[in-house]
């Protein structure tokens, strides 16, 4: 459906969590929390993904924010893929992190000798190469080259803050972007993966349009990320192009409905992050709310979950407690042999919504 903004209308959700990876103290205080819209479209003058209800005036990110992954052995090879993938095609000096969360990767990085500095506002750590606000150009600084992790999918009007980074770095240098890949999420109809927070939903062509020069690019992480090196002296205006339209498909939600109608008693969340924040969000709505969430991260541990309010708990308070019939719902397939070790392999195993 195409409105009157010349946009494409591809999924609607009503009272999303503004924050799917904030906790909270108590049940009441997570059920309560700040709620937006989700109103995706595609813009058929730059063919960019976006959230069209989305409020910046809602999102603030502190300390409270936590979505670090690093815990989880799986993670931790990803991260040390990009840190190769960064080292062999942007070198380790003068490195600039922007939205550098709590420091993992930055330092990992730092541990390979790189000379870098980090900008992050929800930053707990004391590190001194890390600078708890945001990157811009009134600071004088610039790199040699700039990492944006996870970083462009919050930004509203993502082209203009590329601009601005292009000029705050004195007009060149590289950068290096990695998101969630749009492509994934239909290929898959990861329902659980459209989050309010990430106003932006891109596809590597995005990208190839955005940069005249694209050093390296690609899928990473399963399939659910892709990146691009790019060249910021080298950035134009993306276009729409009518033969590349967005891939949404009819049948987005469809798995939701089999989950819900599948689902029994003793349903298991592993995983308490984005992914499990909505795929528990939407089970709840559906009639058929899942029993427990476990995360391995101790900062979520004993904590709740946006929306919902169900309590993370540490795998060790669940797993003794189980029937051999329950199932264990893994909200990402990478982590699934991980997840059926530390289980010990005792019970069902499903990989949820991938089609």
């Amino acid at each position: 459906m195409t409105d009157s903004n010349n946009q494409r209308v591809l999924y609607a959700q009503d009272g999303f969590p503004v924050f799917q990876n904030r906790m909270y103290d108590s049940a009441e205080a997570a059920i309560n929390c700040p709620k937006g819209q989700i109103q995706l479209v595609e813009d058929l003058s730059t063919g960019l993904v976006h959230n069209a209800a989305f409020d910046p005036a809602l999102v603030d990110y502190d300390a409270a924010y936590q979505n670090e992954q690093a815990n989880s052995a799986p993670f931790r090879a990803h991260l040390d893929w990009v840190a190769d993938l960064i080292t062999q095609n942007m070198g380790l000096d003068n490195l600039i992190e922007v939205g550098c969360g709590k420091g993992t990767f930055l330092e990992m990085l730092a541990d390979r000798g790189a000379e870098i500095t980090g900008f992050d506002p929800t930053y707990e750590g004391d590190n001194p190469k890390i600078e708890r606000h945001y990157f811009g150009p009134d600071l004088g600084l610039s790199g040699k080259g700039l990492i944006l992790r996870h970083v462009l999918e919050h930004i509203p009007s993502p082209y203009d803050f590329l601009c601005q980074l292009r000029d705050a770095n004195k007009g060149k240098g590289l950068v290096y972007i990695e998101v969630p890949c749009f492509d994934w999420i239909c290929e898959n109809h990861a329902w659980f993966d459209i989050f309010y927070e990430h106003v932006n939903y891109f596809r590597l062509s995005d990208f190839q349009k955005m940069f005249g020069n694209v050093v390296a690019s690609g899928r990473c992480f399963g399939g659910q990320y892709l990146y691009i090196i790019g060249d910021l002296s080298t950035l134009q205006t993306p276009e729409y192009d009518p033969q590349d339209p967005a891939p949404f498909p009819n049948d987005f939600t469809a798995s939701l409905a089999r989950d819900a109608q599948n689902s029994n008693a003793g349903d298991i969340v592993w995983g308490g992050a984005s992914k499990g924040v909505i795929y528990a969000l939407l089970r709840e709505r559906a009639g058929s709310p899942v029993q427990a969430v476990i995360d391995i991260n101790p900062q979520k541990q004993g904590r709740y979950l946006a929306a919902t309010g169900l309590c993370v708990s540490a795998p060790n308070r669940v797993l003794p407690t189980l029937q051999t019939s329950a199932r264990i719902l893994v909200m990402n397939p990478n982590y699934l042999e991980e997840i059926r070790q530390m289980s010990n392999n005792a019970f069902t195993y499903l990989g949820v919504g991938h089609d």
